[in-house]
């Protein structure tokens, strides 16, 4: 976004820009997410946007009720039973070929049609098209689905917009075959990918993404090239919106320190060859074009709490929500449509069609049987509790000073008493020496997990790889059992043991990044409480390698880490 509750002249050029970009080559960029309410300046730029589409490509309105074989096609159950014979209906996925659908209302878009949509756009070219999804969330966690979101190039706030009613249109269609021609240097491609880690961003799809719209922008331009210019602004309108913290000013990445220079003599100034910027250096400047086209306030709209829950609704949360319609206490019937994934009672839907036989067979003389409409179907509603386990990894090493250690125990105290009230478990896995000890099996006794706590001890090697090791054990333990596990880990991140218990930094560090990574294939949600004095970035890299959220402690009190904890495992019951 480009800003937030306040007009900006640069984010309405860059919206106006959007939409060129956007009407010149849907299939390529997805889409766009019109985050803000209803209003003029949303409904001005749509106008302006139909004025850059040409006329055979359609616009469908789609609400996020629509049902899934209105999206999808089949067959039509109310016509089929009224007719007594197959009727088949096309999906708007067939209507809308080579244009857009405009999601309304985007951010309440049920999981189960976000992906039917996602599939769909990753569909071949036959049934390629674009989506406009109008995102009317009001807090942080009402946004269009994410599955949805990382397959749109672009996001626009209106609320940062002033209408876009006097934007003259000029002809686009050519603009895509166009930016084909042009290449996109090895150099400026490493520099986009590089500053995309900068900003957290872990998927090469928004890459992808940031290329093709440099390449658009050349073309616009009628340039023979894309330049670090288009790079520049095209990280600015792809990447910034996605990143995940704020980028540090000081090279904390190898990769991107440039050489020391020579020690030979300098040439003279008339002499010196102009010098190529160095992927590194491209990587900064463009870093810095980004940088400058953050939001103000974005490190509170990057508050990890908003990460957390929407990374719990869009992960394991969904799946659990749909198993909600199959399994669980039965809660009496509403009325739905079976193929939604829910259960027909029977009973009850000829309960309810029964009183309506005689209207029926006189208006279809014709029929014979029960003549069942679809207003008519009810199915089975369920009530599913599963119960969330924090999962605490605790570092009792040296390299954890002891009043570190004693803020740590702090927020983990927080967290139990929090834990004890909803009713959720708790586990407590402690790492130091040569070993990782399950010191408290997954339990709901707030006492036992406070005498755990308490007779921590402390000192010696950090063996992290075990740690990491008996975390996710302990996590599909819970997992066998019907819970959902949220590992937290409390530490600097510096490991000095590897497996089998020998004295090897280098090593361990690899370890320990190889069971980040395994814990990251198990899609089990994690939590990096940063415990290190000083930001060397190795906790936050493995953060980034098991797909977790980081947290620096030095940034955040035992009450804060203690909410963000709790929002966790809250947004992930609420997902369900």
């Amino acid at each position: 976004m480009i800003a937030v509750g306040t007009t900006d002249p640069t984010a309405s050029a860059h919206a106006v820009l959007i939409s060129r970009l956007l009407a010149s080559d849907p299939s390529a960029l997805g889409g766009v997410v019109l985050r803000g309410p209803a209003g003029p300046v949303r409904d001005s730029w749509l106008s302006m946007f139909c004025r850059f589409l040409p006329s055979d490509k359609p616009l469908i309105k789609v609400p996020h009720h629509v049902a899934n074989d209105r999206l999808l096609g089949g067959l039509d159950v109310a016509a089929t039973l009224s007719s007594g014979k197959v009727i088949s209906e096309r999906g708007l996925f067939t209507h809308v070929k080579n244009g857009f659908l405009q999601l309304l209302s985007s951010e309440r878009f049920a999981p189960d049609k976000a992906s039917y949509l996602s599939a769909a756009l990753d569909d071949d070219a036959s049934r390629r098209f674009g989506v406009i999804a109008c995102d009317e969330g009001i807090e942080d966690d009402e946004r269009t689905p994410s599955i949805l979101t990382e397959r749109m190039a672009f996001q626009i706030d209106l609320n940062a917009c002033v209408p876009f009613d006097d934007i003259d249109a000029d002809d686009v269609s050519d603009i895509a075959p166009q930016a084909s021609r042009l290449p996109v240097s090895d150099g400026l491609l490493l520099a986009l990918s590089g500053t995309a880690i900068r900003l957290g961003i872990l998927s090469v799809r928004p890459v992808l993404f940031a290329a093709r719209v440099a390449q658009l922008i050349a073309a616009l331009e009628r340039t023979d090239a894309v330049d670090e210019d288009h790079a520049k602004l095209a990280a600015s309108l792809v990447l910034s919106h996605r990143a995940r913290f704020l980028p540090t000013s000081d090279h904390e990445d190898e990769q991107y320190e440039t050489p020391p220079p020579p020690s030979d003599e300098p040439l003279p100034e008339e002499e010196q060859e102009p010098s190529t910027p160095t992927e590194g250096e491209l990587a900064e400047v463009i870093l810095e074009a980004v940088r400058a086209a953050l939001p103000p306030g974005l490190l509170e709209k990057l508050d990890h709490a908003s990460l957390i829950q929407k990374a719990a609704k869009s992960g394991a949360g969904s799946m659990s929500q749909k198993a909600g319609k199959m399994r669980g206490r039965p809660a009496g019937t509403r009325r739905g449509d079976p193929r939604q994934g829910s259960r027909l009672n029977l009973i009850e839907t000829l309960r309810t069609a029964a009183p309506w036989q005689n209207l029926r067979r006189r208006a279809q003389p014709g029929r014979t049987g029960v003549i069942v409409s679809k207003e008519d179907f009810r199915v089975n509603r369920y009530k599913q509790k599963r119960e969330t386990t924090a999962i605490f990894v605790v570092d009792a090493s040296g390299s954890a000073a002891i009043r570190r250690m004693a803020e740590a125990k702090g927020a983990v105290e927080y967290i139990l008493a929090d834990c004890y009230v909803r009713r959720d478990r708790v586990a407590l896995i402690a790492f130091r020496g040569k070993t990782a000890e399950v010191l408290l099996p997954p339990t709901r006794s707030l006492q036992r997990a406070r005498r755990s706590l308490a007779d921590l001890p402390g000192g010696g090697g950090t063996p992290l790889p075990a740690a990491i090791d008996s975390a996710i054990i302990v996590a599909e333990q819970v997992r066998r059992g019907g819970g959902t596990p949220i590992i937290v880990f409390l530490t600097d991140g510096r490991a000095n043991i590897t497996r089998d218990g020998t004295a090897d930094r280098a090593k361990a560090s690899t370890e320990s990044e190889e069971a980040a990574k395994a814990l990251r294939l198990t899609g089990i949600q994690a939590l990096m409480i940063d415990l290190s004095e000083h930001r060397d970035g190795a906790a936050r890299k493995l953060a980034q390698a098991m797909g977790g959220i980081h947290l620096p402690l030095p940034y955040a009190d035992a009450a804060r880490i203690s909410q963000n904890v709790s929002l966790a495992m809250k947004a992930d019951r609420g997902a369900r």
